[in-house]
């Protein structure tokens, strides 16, 4: 018990010296650049305790000093900002028609991004185009692979992880066999992280749009494919499968037909209001030139009355989904994405429907993120996770 006791006391104030540090790094990362006076302040430590912890974590390439505060009473006061260069983050979206990427360094500062339209046919073909362009990536920004602290990739599906793979794929062909996620570790390595694509997005409404400010808010995307990412009480909600979000698989009439081998595949609700079943709508209801969804919005603007009924229907559907959500979980905040999501006046269409059929209304608004919207949730997450990492890395000494 002595020896157990002595292990304990010795090991005391590395584990304050830890937590100082880790603390210290933190109010840097969210608050910089900053003084010592003003990391005291902050912090509620002692200045000594501050500058020990500075020393120590400026010598680990952490922070550093990066210029002086001028203009105040007083002495210039040196600041203290978290070094760039201590990491990259490679965030990449994968999908159907193109991959986009971009690396951003520990601030968050993008260094370089890139979009492609993929010629990939099979999956591990994919996969290659992916690393490819990670490579591309990584040779505009000047580093090498061995400087990513992590890299996440976004993607349609929900990982399985009885069987170790993506299920639920949507329409990226063979993305969910089995030699998919083996195939990209080897060649992203141990830092590799896997979001589905629409929770990505609705990090990036998190950190850069009208997510911002509010706690609870559902990101409903709708375009190609259908799906949802849910912030609750500031952080983002997967479910116990990992599910939470895929309204396409809303229960609505799967009519027959392909509308009816869609919704097998990819959902009720994806069959009915994805961009093809638009297409399908259209063509049915006779409207001419309809060979896209964003066509069919484009003749309904021109006046075009079945293309606008068509829309009409896209908007009562939606609504429909978007009050399911709100009877479950009352969010602060709805936000429209997708093709279709961000066309326009379709959020003055959801919205009046919405008002016929919710018990309440919560502010809908249409995001205000482009196409990098998944590549940039990406990054978010990647950031999140390498100061996870770094702080966890100060915390080693202590707990050795």
């Amino acid at each position: 018990m002595t020896v157990v006791a002595g292990g304990a006391a010795a090991a005391r104030p590395q584990l304050i010296r830890a937590i100082n540090e880790q603390v210290l790094l933190e109010h840097i990362r969210r608050s910089g650049p900053v003084s010592r006076t003003e990391l005291a302040t902050l912090t509620g430590l002692s200045k000594p305790t501050v500058s020990a912890a500075l020393a120590t974590i400026e010598r680990g390439g952490l922070v550093h000093a990066s210029g002086q505060r001028t203009g105040v009473p007083g002495p210039a006061a040196r600041l203290y900002d978290v070094r760039p260069e201590a990491g990259f983050v490679l965030g990449l979206d994968v999908g159907r028609e193109f991959l986009r990427g971009a690396i951003a360094d520990l601030r968050g500062t993008v260094r370089c991004r890139l979009s492609v339209r993929t010629k990939a046919v099979r999956e591990m073909a994919r996969v290659q185009e992916l690393a490819d362009l990670a490579a591309t990536l990584l040779d505009e920004a000047g580093i090498t692979a061995s400087q990513l602290t992590q890299t996440v990739i976004g993607s349609p599906g929900v990982y399985d992880p009885k069987r170790d793979t993506l299920t639920l794929t949507g329409r990226l062909s063979g993305w969910d066999s089995p030699a998919v996620l083996p195939a990209l570790r080897e060649r992203f390595g141990p830092t590799l992280m896997i979001e589905n694509d629409v929770d990505a997005a609705a990090l990036a409404e998190r950190v850069h749009g009208h997510g911002r400010d509010v706690d609870s808010f559902a990101f409903v995307s709708v375009g190609t494919g259908i799906g949802m990412g849910l912030v609750l009480d500031g952080k983002l909600r997967h479910g116990f499968h990992g599910v939470a979000g895929e309204i396409s698989y809303l229960p609505f009439t799967e009519g027959s037909g392909s509308d009816a081998r869609d919704a097998r595949k990819r959902g009720s609700f994806d069959a009915s209001a994805s961009a093809a079943a638009v297409v399908r709508a259209a063509r049915r209801a006779g409207v001419r030139g309809a060979t896209s969804a964003a066509k069919v919005f484009a003749a309904a603007a021109r006046g075009d009355v079945i293309a606008a009924a068509v829309v009409t229907e896209e908007a009562l559907l939606v609504a429909k989904a978007v009050c399911s959500v709100i009877a479950v979980v009352d969010p602060e905040l709805i936000v429209l994405g997708g093709g279709i999501g961000q066309a326009p006046g379709f959020l003055d269409a959801v919205v009046e429907q919405l008002r016929l059929l919710s018990p309440v209304m919560p502010e809908v608004k249409m995001s205000v993120l482009a196409a990098d919207t998944v590549v940039a949730g990406c990054v978010a997450a990647g950031l999140d996770r390498a100061w996870q990492h770094l702080l966890g890395r100060i915390a080693q000494p202590a707990t050795a």
